[in-house]
């Protein structure tokens, strides 16, 4: 038997309408948010995440799936989203569109050869965000709003900010230069990565993961401390506008993020998930003023933040959060025989098209199987459809859940679902009601 590929999974069932509700609550958000939807290809040139991601990082140097196509060219299955859209708002010539700054948001798979484990597969789902044109600290706080408002709207509780600034390129460059200082008498005591990084990119050496718990890395050198005027007051205005909206934060001085490319603002979000530990960051990002200068464009400032699903998806069933998917249909078309068959597959044809979630019998049951089936999906009505239905144009329609019964015209079918459906609303909105009122009142 043929099986997935290893760090792989299918997708079926309440899984699925875990994440089709999931991906129309981030098309919702955004839409509120007034960002554009994105959509780059799977693969891209290999030299765009080696200048756009960065040769010192894991996902570069060990993670990349790379291949050559038949025109011998290197091409890399994307690791991350933000090289894609960056080289998409250069070729497309965004920077030109006078309506700055230029908002955008992607959802789509990932790829990256690392060794599964619990929430982290070779094939990974991620949702992002990418803000080109603005330098205002404003957007680094409204950039963070969104992936809390998400997580909120889901449900997750004790959201959290973890943030910190990189500074501009000048802040950097001295606390790179203290960075290296710091750690050259203890580079024997590092791991062989944090060695290169040493040479290549010393902030590095702040996000290992081997060393963090080393006596050396509680003591290096703080960022905060080499911020020029510039870099703290945009610092100090994130903070504020993060406080306008109420959003808690914690200042993290070694949080650096994996990636090359930030300036400034970088963030991470977690929540309090059961079970998780220290590991509960759910998405992280930051400020960019150079990535697009890197890849080959005009001098744009940028700022964006990324999630994976499947963590997101790993937290909810770990706070056993039940998402608000409706289930069930509407009606179902049950034909008394064959001969009713192409008069129920017509109707079902017409309530499908004014809206109705609406299935019919395909598969030849007995009457008794019928209604076994129609309680299976949970169908709210069952119109049963026999040659006297048809001969009278009146159909038989049964409440499934009072069995209560009526004879309606046809012409009138798409009326009467639609104000017996709104019925149907207002009882479960009183049952809700009810049973939080019954709750409340045992507490």
């Amino acid at each position: 038997m043929i099986q997935k590929p290893k760090g792989t999974y299918d997708v079926y069932g309440y899984k699925g309408e875990q994440i089709s509700y999931l991906e129309n609550l981030m098309k919702s958000l955004m839409e509120k948010y007034h960002y554009q939807y994105v959509r780059t290809p799977l693969f891209e040139s290999t030299e765009l995440f080696h200048r756009g991601v960065g040769e010192t990082t894991d996902i570069v140097s060990k993670e990349t799936y790379d291949f050559k196509d038949r025109g011998d060219r290197n091409m890399t299955l994307r690791p991350e989203g933000t090289a894609g859209v960056v080289r998409s708002f250069i070729e497309n010539k965004m920077y030109a569109d006078p309506n700055q700054p230029i908002k955008t948001w992607y959802y789509g798979p990932m790829y990256r050869y690392e060794r599964p484990q619990s929430g982290r597969f070779r094939e990974f789902y991620q949702f992002g965000v990418e803000v080109f044109g603005g330098s205002d600290p404003l957007l680094d706080a409204e950039v963070i709003s969104i992936p809390v408002n998400f997580y909120k709207l889901i449900g997750l509780k004790g959201i959290k900010v973890n943030i910190n600034s990189l500074g501009d390129k000048e802040s950097r460059d001295a606390y790179r230069t203290a960075l290296k200082e710091y750690f050259k008498p203890y580079l024997n005591d590092l791991c062989e990565d944090c060695k290169n990084r040493f040479e290549k990119n010393p902030l590095r050496i702040l996000d290992c993961k081997v060393d963090a718990s080393k006596e050396c890395m509680k003591h290096a050198p703080k960022m905060i401390d080499y911020l020029n005027e510039t870099s703290k007051n945009h610092y100090e205005k994130v903070k504020e506008y993060l406080d306008l909206m109420c959003i808690p934060y914690h200042e993290n001085p070694n949080l650096v993020r994996g990636l090359d490319y930030y300036t400034h603002t970088v963030f991470e979000v977690e929540a309090d998930i059961k079970g998780f530990g220290s590991q509960n960051v759910l998405c992280g990002g930051g400020r960019y003023d150079h990535l697009v200068e890197q890849i080959g464009g005009p001098d744009t400032p940028g700022v964006g933040f990324a999630l994976g699903l499947e963590r997101l998806l790993s937290a909810i069933e770990s706070e056993e959060i039940k998402l608000p998917i409706e289930e069930g249909i509407d009606a179902y078309l049950i034909p008394m025989s064959e001969n009713e068959k192409s008069f129920c597959f017509y109707t079902m044809q017409v309530l499908r098209m004014n809206g109705f979630k609406v299935e019919m019998d395909d598969c030849n049951r007995a009457l008794k199987g019928n209604f076994k089936q129609a309680d299976r999906l949970d169908a709210k009505f069952v119109i049963l459809v026999g040659e006297e239905e048809i001969d009278n144009e009146v159909l038989t329609i049964k409440n499934n859940k009072t069995k209560e019964e009526f004879k309606v015209d046809n012409e009138y079918l798409v009326n009467f679902l639609d104000e017996k459906l709104q019925d149907f609303e207002i009882d479960d909105h009183f049952e809700e009601e009810c049973h939080t009122h019954d709750h409340e009142s045992s507490m």
